[in-house]
């Protein structure tokens, strides 16, 4: 009898494995970031985003650099659809982003990769690795950058949005 009750854990075994395999792969999972944090990131992502007008992206960089009075007074929005650094741990040298704005992709290196890597890192995103590169990405970043509450100086004002996983 002990060969039939083999076959029927195996049985239960490969049903078992079978169901976990029709749950697909890990979905994404969403992310947020508010205050000190999102403005941070909406900061190095906006420097990038050619779909900020000048008046915007001089607003978010005077807000990103302590400074609040400026005259800008309607709510800010930086959008990228992706978001992807990578910082080798073989060539210590090497550190890259693109960012995606819609379908517009913006590459650039060294200082400016590594100000948007360790702020993706400050906002919680999951770092990853392959063969010598850690990656830090997210995807569907939306920011709100709202100059009354940024000015008011009690900590709100930028809020922040993700989904990582991807």
């Amino acid at each position: 009898m002990q060969p039939l009750e083999n076959q029927m854990k195996l049985a239960k075994l490969s049903s078992f494995v079978f169901s976990l395999s029709l749950l697909g792969p890990p979905s994404a999972f969403a992310g947020s970031a508010t205050g000190p944090v999102a403005l941070a990131l909406a900061g190095v992502v906006a420097a990038h985003s050619s779909k900020l007008s000048p008046a915007e992206k001089k607003t978010v960089a005077a807000f990103f650099d302590g400074k609040t009075d400026v005259p800008y007074a309607g709510k800010i929005k930086v959008i990228a659809d992706k978001v992807v650094c990578r910082a080798s741990n073989v060539d210590i040298t090497a550190r890259s982003c693109e960012v995606t704005f819609a379908g517009e992709k913006i590459s650039f290196r060294g200082r400016e990769a590594n100000e948007l890597y360790a702020t993706e890192a400050m906002a919680g995103v999951p770092p990853d690795g392959a063969a010598g590169s850690n990656f830090e990405s997210l995807s569907k970043l939306a920011c709100m950058l709202d100059p009354a509450g940024i000015k008011d100086k009690a900590g709100g004002g930028a809020e922040c949005s993700y989904e990582t996983g991807n």
